[in-house]
């Protein structure tokens, strides 16, 4: 694991500790690298009245927007499936990472103990609609 998806894992195996999940029990923790360089990272937040839940990746970027930041370098997404599969990101958060991370931006997906696969942001959401679709 190189340094910084290592820090990535740290920080988003931390934020996971602290997820709000006690109707699914799917604990997720999401960290992001800024363009700043700094980490930004998030728990899933889950609500009785699931539509309002928040993922782990929404979570984070919202930590990142509030602290300036609007650009997404790396990604890694932390969660337990059974087995060794890696959990990728649900269909909405592909679109909010699309809004602020390149084609080219590595998507890590991990458990507790290591990265289980990464793929690039092109690969999560191809053919996607976003910011470069609505300029004039």
């Amino acid at each position: 694991m190189s340094d910084i998806v290592s820090q990535l894992h740290k920080a988003a195996s931390a934020a996971r500790k602290n997820s709000y999940s006690p109707y699914s029990n799917f604990k997720v923790g999401a960290a992001l690298l800024g363009a700043d360089g700094k980490i930004y990272a998030a728990a899933n937040v889950e609500n009785a009245a699931y539509p309002q839940s928040q993922c782990a990746e929404a979570s984070a970027i919202g930590v990142m927007v509030a602290a300036g930041c609007t650009e997404i370098k790396e990604v890694l997404v932390l969660a337990e499936a059974p087995g060794d599969e890696p959990v990728s990101c649900c269909g909405g958060c592909r679109q909010r990472l699309n809004e602020f991370a390149g084609p080219e931006v590595v998507i890590h997906m991990a458990n507790e103990q290591r990265v289980l696969g990464t793929i690039t942001m092109k690969e999560m959401l191809p053919m996607s609609f976003g910011p470069k679709q609505l300029a004039k």
